[in-house]
């Protein structure tokens, strides 16, 4: 065995710790691996790049150690790794035992502090992995809509306008090879610049691209002689923002109208929207992640609080006739009537065994969901509409002889209307409608969400119910004249009418899904009318007036 081989194979030292270099992508949270997720579930200590804190954070366990350079405490601050002391929080760390992830923005492999940090672990002999990552001068182009390469095999040169050397442009700028160039959006026009001088064309296509692969992502396209100038008619120069990270792309795959066909990203129909969600965050779970999968960005705010009952006694005694045999069907009409029966069946020791010989109703998809997660499968989910109504012309007709028992538990909220009590009469069945839990108006969200609100800061707003509607402006104040109102349905529609709102968007069915696709279709109309006539496309915040304008 070779003196080198030994070396590397030679045991950890005792009580020393590991440490993961983790690849956290370029910004889009969905593009961290399965492995760097497992890794931050269960790492003790997370010191990551504060550009990309967010995205990893969401994965690391409770209690995980997310210290700041200079302090002893932990903090939700991460340390600038430039200034050298992410290193020494890794390297202390892992000497004190500890499980540590270092996450950095993009690859591992193509980060220069990263090197110089697993260097210092092999150096102690603290043992180490890499979880690579997707790389940010190839993520960003392919967010961009500007392939790298094609059947034609070119090479590709990627150039850290910051370190570059004289002979780095000399051998970019005299090759015909597509050139990532990672630079500043305030140095971009000074890179292209490097690159005519050293022999590239200044006709040559170049896109620009800032925020890759997020919801605030936006690509410029120009040649190296007109950049400067493209930047500079689009008002994106000169601005205190210019020293933000800019991915530019030159060479032919990056032509305009390559990219007017392969801009998968920033044409999504909602793309950038910031999209207002009167639910909260556990209601809103699967709305927002669709809203996010039209290029949105979903905040969440509640409307509602939900309280116990103030008299438990009714409940109580419907649960023990549950257990009893009482009911031949419960039927759950939202998420929150799972949880207030959950919760009272873990009062009394009980659990989803309970429900046996007892038929089980959903009134839709995200009440089963909650259901399943408590152990029990319902036996009926509306067919056609999520609603009420939709559950009674699924629902079978009390027969004496199928149905030994003629009672049906109804564990509902205070404001809940009587259209399923009225139905199961109609249909031959008993009906123990009970007040399972209060709903009652939520605290304001923050100053400034409702600044945002009043004054025109969200594109969208989507209203799942009349009371949303009336709570929403009850806790934070009217939304702006600009922003596209959406409702589920006639009734809610109305109310907001009564509230001086303009509605814009009415979904086809009473489905919160079926509000998203409507919204999501009202997006991509809007931005190919701009398209079809020549101007850009923004999204309804950025027109807004100077002045709130009242709607009549």
């Amino acid at each position: 065995m070779s003196p080198t081989a030994a070396k590397i194979q030679r045991a950890p030292q005792a009580g020393l710790g590991h440490v993961t270099f983790l690849g956290a992508g370029p910004g889009d949270p969905g593009l961290l691996t399965l492995r760097a997720v497992e890794a931050l579930a269960n790492a003790d200590t997370l010191i990551a790049d504060p550009q990309v804190l967010d995205v990893v954070r969401t994965h690391a366990r409770a209690g995980v150690d997310i210290p700041q350079a200079g302090h002893d405490e932990p903090s939700a601050s991460a340390t600038d790794p430039a200034s050298g002391d992410a290193a020494n929080l890794v390297m202390g760390a892992a000497r004190g035992g500890k499980r540590v992830v270092r996450a950095v923005a993009g690859d591992p492999g193509m980060d220069c502090d990263a090197a110089a940090e697993m260097l210092a672990c092999a150096a102690e002999n603290i043992p180490f992995e890499v979880v690579p990552g997707v790389a940010t001068a190839v993520g960003v182009p392919a967010y961009a809509g500007v392939p790298l390469r094609n059947g034609t095999g070119a090479d590709v040169r990627f150039l850290d306008a910051r370190t570059a050397t004289e002979r780095s442009w000399s051998e970019v700028g005299t090759s015909d090879a597509t050139a990532v160039v990672s630079t500043t959006l305030d140095s971009v026009a000074s890179a292209a610049g490097e690159l005519v001088a050293a022999g590239r064309k200044p006709d040559t296509p170049m896109t620009v691209t800032v925020a890759g692969t997020t919801t605030r992502q936006r690509t410029w396209t120009a040649t190296l002689g007109t950049v400067a100038q493209v930047l500079k008619s689009a008002k994106v120069l000169p601005s205190p923002d210019g020293g933000q990270s800019v991915i530019a792309v030159v060479g032919e795959h990056s032509a305009a109208e390559r990219r007017d066909q392969l801009s998968w990203f920033e044409s999504k129909p909602l793309f950038g929207w910031k999209v207002l969600v009167p639910r909260t965050k556990e209601q809103a779970a699967s709305l927002s992640d669709q809203l996010r999968s039209y290029g949105a960005v979903p905040h969440e705010v509640p409307t509602i609080a939900v309280e116990p009952p103030r008299t438990p006694q009714q409940m109580e005694r419907a649960v023990k006739g549950l257990v009893t045999g009482r009911y031949e069907w419960i039927a759950f009409t939202s998420v929150n009537a799972v949880k207030a029966v959950r919760e009272k069946f873990e009062e009394y020791g009980l659990d989803a065994r309970a429900f046996a010989g007892i038929k089980v109703a959903a009134v839709g998809e995200q009440t089963a969901k909650a259901l399943v997660d408590f152990g029990v499968k319902p036996d009926l989910v509306p067919s056609g509409e999520q609603s009420a109504a939709g559950l009674l012309e699924d629902w079978p007709p009390y027969d004496p002889v199928f149905d030994p028992i003629d009672r049906v538990f109804l564990p509902r909220a205070d404001i809940a209307t009587e259209t399923l009590v009225a139905g199961l009469i109609e249909l031959g069945w008993e009906v123990d409608d009970v007040t399972a839990y209060r709903t009652v108006r939520a605290s304001p969200p923050p100053a400034e969400t409702r600044e945002a609100i009043k004054g025109g800061g969200f594109d969208a707003v989507l209203f799942t119910s009349s009371s949303t509607v009336r709570n929403l402006v009850g806790i934070a104040g009217k939304p702006h004249n600009v922003t596209v109102i959406a409702c589920i349905g006639p009734a809610t529609a109305k109310t907001a009418e009564e509230h001086g709102l303009r509605v814009d968007v009415l979904s086809p069915e009473p489905s919160v899904h079926k509000l998203a696709e409507a919204l999501a279709d009202f997006g991509a109309k809007r931005r190919d009318a701009a398209v079809e006539a020549g101007e850009h496309v923004t999204r309804p915040s950025e027109r807004r007036p100077g002045s709130r304008r009242r709607r009549t």
